[in-house]
């Protein structure tokens, strides 16, 4: 008896899904390496779930998918390699994805003082 075992990936992708399709989540930031991308496609387009496809590097690729006006968005916000966003690009993308919104002010205090501020900024009453 052969088995197929499913990529991680695959499975990650999977997950993401049910979560999307119990509204979890509304939309999924989820990368993979580029040669899961055509699987990823056809499984989002079977579902009748709306994507972005975006390059992320030379192995890999980053896929938004879930409701289509937060895709809509991010056709506007995410026009470039997430690393090359400003620091208000990345905190009204980490707040789309839902995560933790305070980690996110965090995030955006540190990335707007780029080492400049001391910790003091962050813990002030």
């Amino acid at each position: 008896m052969r088995t197929t075992s499913i990529p991680t990936e695959i499975k990650v992708l999977m997950n993401h899904i049910y979560e999307l399709q119990k509204g979890v989540r509304q939309m999924v930031l989820f990368t993979c390496n580029k040669k899961y991308g055509e699987q990823t496609v056809e499984r989002l387009e079977s579902q009748g779930i709306p994507y972005v496809l975006q390059p992320a590097g030379s192995k890999n690729l980053n896929v938004y998918f879930g409701k289509r006006e937060c895709l809509e968005a991010i056709r506007l916000i995410v026009t470039r390699p997430l690393n090359q966003l400003t620091p208000e690009e990345d905190f009204i993308l980490g707040a789309m994805l839902g995560y933790d919104i305070c980690a996110q002010c965090e995030r955006y205090c540190r990335r707007k003082c780029q080492g400049d501020c001391n910790e003091t900024c962050i813990n002030r009453n």
